[in-house]
């Protein structure tokens, strides 16, 4: 009877011992979003202010364009290609949506966005260029049409929240000294 009790007890600690770490998957998962590094999710976490994850989320998006421009130029053939320059392509919208996110919550919070929102908008100047000039080589077009058309719609969509972002948060006014 003992014996029976050790093995029952055994078997349910190791149950337990299985089941915990798979219901601490999904709420990690949650924490990272999917197009990010683990790396460049920390950064994000350890940006102190919104002009900092603004900031970051850009250079991420900067380099998904210039990785979707190696993969283009390279010329070996690969199995996963089309998937790989769709990924890429995706990711860059990921990357600009929310950074434009991050700029309606600053302008709901008050924040003090307007560095963040300046930066937005040079920079979406280029990686306007950057898509255009991807569009105009059309190296490969048919397998990449419909994401180049969303990352097109979403560099607008950010375009049009940095410049409203910068329109709402005007600078502080300033006192006339009597």
């Amino acid at each position: 009877m003992r014996n029976r009790f050790f093995i029952f007890a055994f078997l349910l600690a190791f149950f337990f011992a299985g089941l915990i770490p798979s219901f601490t998957r999904p709420i990690r998962a949650q924490l990272q979003k999917d197009y990010l590094s683990e790396l460049e999710a920390d950064k994000i976490r350890d940006a102190e202010t919104p002009n900092e994850r603004i900031r970051l989320f850009l250079s991420f998006a900067l380099d998904r364009l210039k990785k979707f421009q190696y993969e283009l130029a390279r010329t070996a053939p690969e199995a996963h290609r089309a998937d790989m320059l769709n990924k890429l392509l995706s990711d860059y919208s990921s990357c600009l949506d929310d950074a434009a996110d991050i700029l309606t919550v600053g302008i709901e919070r008050q924040q003090d966005i307007r560095a963040g929102a300046k930066e937005m908008q040079s920079k979406l100047k280029d990686f306007q260029e950057i898509l255009e000039k991807i569009q105009k080589d059309a190296v490969e077009l048919d397998t990449y049409k419909d994401t180049l058309q969303d990352a097109f719609e979403s560099t607008k969509d950010a375009q049009a929240d940095a410049e409203k972002a910068a329109k709402k948060n005007a600078p502080a006014p300033t006192r006339k000294k009597p």
